[in-house]
């Protein structure tokens, strides 16, 4: 089995459950397949931007059935909650939108607008747009990597496995960098 197939047959589940938990890593290492011609990009963004409305909804709904509980539970969140939403009865439109940009809010906002008076089908349609955008770019840095990889190396298909693994233990090591300097 070549490392073609095994994106074909399995990056489209694979991009989904990333993007339902975090997804960047996953989705730029979609939009590297996609530029290679093993994934649609046009799925690639449909699957990216339903995943991650489908996620953002869920901690909506958590935070709007549980909010108080979550809070408590998890003291880095309570932390975050006051300043958070003082920034929400500000600018709720643009920070639902903008939220899944921001890192340590990925899954903190929608738990924390879940706690507002927002109505949820509004906090809906601005969370689909959000995540529609968020697809689309951090898709096209996965594309544009692709690109780029094409230009600086005339047979791309031998180093198509090496740049992929470079991508994920990027991404893996940011991810984990941005963990520990939040503990810390």
């Amino acid at each position: 089995m070549t490392l073609g197939t095994l994106i074909e047959n399995h990056g489209y589940w694979m991009l989904a459950v990333g993007c339902l938990l975090e997804g960047e890593t996953v989705l730029i290492l979609a939009g590297f397949a996609a530029h290679r011609g093993y994934l649609n990009p046009v799925a690639v963004v449909a699957i990216a931007s339903a995943a991650g409305f489908m996620g953002d909804q869920f901690y909506f709904w958590l935070g709007r059935r549980h909010g108080l509980a979550v809070l408590t539970r998890w003291p880095s969140l309570a932390r975050q909650a006051e300043r958070v939403q003082r920034l929400i009865a500000r600018y709720h439109e643009a920070l639902i939108v903008g939220m899944r940009f921001a890192y340590g809010l990925r899954i903190a906002g929608p738990i924390l607008y879940g706690t507002t008076p927002i109505a949820a089908l509004r906090f809906g349609l601005f969370n689909a747009l959000g995540a529609l955008i968020w697809a689309c770019l951090i898709g096209a840095v996965g594309w544009v990597f692709g690109q780029m990889a094409e230009t600086l190396f005339t047979e791309i298909r031998h180093l198509e496995g090496w740049l992929l693994l470079g991508l994920a233990v990027a991404g893996v090591l940011i991810w984990w960098v941005r963990r520990y300097m939040r503990r810390a």
